[in-house]
């Protein structure tokens, strides 16, 4: 049901734009550092993913044109936005020539030739995977195995977006980048930790791109910069070389502007590895962005979980959460206020958040580099492993009867929340705070998102709206286990409606 998104300008076929390499990585790489760099004229946004595709298969564009178009915009913006960590200007440019060749002999995929970013988690194989960290680190020999998806749907990697060290926070700032800007305001965060790919795709640097979710980390970024992400079923993408990231916590989703250019990309990168734990059966995202959701039984939520701060939503995220829950019912569904059992759930998550912060913290060569935020969650997860985590995840079972009584019992289909309760921060606001300051602020801002991911369950960001100052809020759906169809299409039933795509930042 998502329409189309506007008509864009064409992409130029001139190249990228910017002064050349400063630092080889691999071959045909770019690496981005801290110091300045002159801003370059800005081309126009890129279109949409399934806009691209089209457009390519349709041979009204080339790849050539469209990855380089993404390439100088990327330059362009990176004094101002900071969104990549890397960039493969020379090999994407190759792979967007032999993508055109293939294109000419009438070859099809769903996204040959089209330019994508993944974030800097996710192994690209002759590229480091620094996750944030400041330090060198050696290239990755391999592809992940969803960049290997994203290879063979005929994508075309540009480079690899900014997170915060080890993903832990809703913002995207550190020492070793310095801080990935929100294109709608840059006094202020795109949020975290996918804050790169959210940037890179809200300012139309390229059509859609690969986050990863362990506490909200594609919803949160996707709420503060106006995007459809999708946080699947745990296994639905895969994590490989993790077997199980993050204590099951942690799982891989698309950012985009439209829910048809997100439920595309989901289709191109789902799927297991051979050596994945959790193997959901197969989906179709894109056939559920074109089907009625039907009549729906929604629980509208406002109180988060227990988290110590007594934070609700701020009253401009309750007043769009609000105005989005009354287009629903406009739409034809049942919408109540309602309290999911929670529970102690939090107890749950503190031992496998930390203890997989511990698990990648130990894997860096140079520990000294790491935040004294990070060493510090290192510590506590070292003291939480063992029994104490093995006993946190044994207790998912009672918290899937618990919470999935709202679905079972109540007979809702969907849950509604905020997905954070405050707009986003402005840059710096977690500066020279420390461990157990920043996740008191970190908990007060983003209360709603954590539990699904305990839960391994689905969800949505949709846009809601903006703040009377200009910055996006977004809302959440959620549903109980393997129920990404029915928020897919309602999401989309929501974006016909709401024409949210129609808004872009003013980068």
């Amino acid at each position: 049901m998502s329409s189309a998104e506007p008509t864009e300008a064409e992409p130029t076929e001139a190249g990228p734009t910017g002064a050349g390499p400063t630092e080889q990585t691999g071959p045909a790489v770019r690496a981005f550092g801290r110091g300045p760099r002159p801003a370059a004229p800005v081309p126009s946004p890129l279109p949409g993913l399934a806009e691209s595709a089209r457009r390519l298969a349709d041979a009204t564009t080339t790849s050539t044109a469209l990855v380089a178009d993404a390439l100088a915009r990327i330059e362009a913006t990176q004094p101002t936005l900071n969104a990549f960590r890397h960039l493969r200007t020379e090999a994407a440019i190759a792979e967007a020539a032999e993508a055109d060749r293939r294109l000419a002999a009438g070859e099809r995929l769903p996204l040959l030739g089209v330019p994508v970013a993944v974030k800097d988690d996710t192994d690209v194989a002759g590229l480091p995977t620094h996750f944030g960290c400041d330090g060198d680190l050696p290239p990755a020999a391999t592809d992940s195995e969803a960049v290997r998806r994203l290879r063979a749907a005929g994508a075309v990697v540009v480079g690899k977006t900014n997170s915060c060290e080890l993903g832990q926070w809703p913002f995207t700032e550190g020492t070793a980048f310095g801080a990935t800007r929100n294109p709608w305001n840059t006094d202020h965060t795109p949020g975290g930790s996918s804050g790169g790919s959210a940037a890179a795709v809200a300012a139309g640097l390229v059509p859609a791109a690969l986050g990863s979710d362990g506490a909200g980390s594609v919803r949160i970024p996707a709420a503060w910069t106006h995007l459809v992400g999708i946080k699947p079923q745990r296994g639905r993408i895969s994590v490989h070389p993790h077997s199980d990231s993050f204590q099951g916590l942690t799982v891989n989703g698309p950012l985009a502007r439209t829910v048809a250019d997100a439920a595309l990309l989901l289709d191109a990168v789902a799927g297991a590895h051979p050596e994945d734990f959790h193997r959901p059966p197969a989906v179709s995202a894109a056939d559920a962005a074109r089907r009625d959701p039907g009549r729906l039984r929604i629980a509208l939520a406002w109180r988060p979980p227990l988290t110590l701060t007594g934070a609700g939503p701020d009253p401009e995220v309750r007043r769009a959460v609000t105005a989005l829950a009354d287009t629903l019912a406009r739409l034809g569904h049942h919408v109540e206020e309602a309290r999911p059992r929670y529970g102690l759930i939090g107890l749950a998550f503190v031992p496998r958040a930390t203890v997989g912060i511990a698990e990648f913290a130990a894997r860096h060569p140079e520990p000294a580099l790491l935040d004294p935020r990070t060493r510090s969650a290192l510590r506590t997860g070292t003291r939480l492993g063992g029994r104490v985590v093995r006993a946190a995840r044994a207790r998912e079972v009672r918290q899937h009867r618990r919470i999935g009584a709202l679905f079972d019992a109540s007979g809702f289909d969907v849950l509604l929340t905020p997905t954070t309760a405050a707009p986003p921060p402005r840059i710096g606001r977690f500066d020279d705070l420390s461990a157990w300051r920043t996740d008191i602020a970190m908990a007060a801002a983003c209360p709603y998102a954590w539990p699904w991911n305990v839960l391994g369950w689905p969800g949505v960001n949709v846009p809601a709206g903006f703040t009377r100052s200009g910055l996006p809020v977004g809302a959440q759906l959620l549903g109980p286990s393997r129920s990404e169809e029915r928020l897919i299409a309602l999401a989309a039933q929501l974006e016909d409606d709401l024409r949210w795509f129609e808004h872009r930042p003013p980068v």
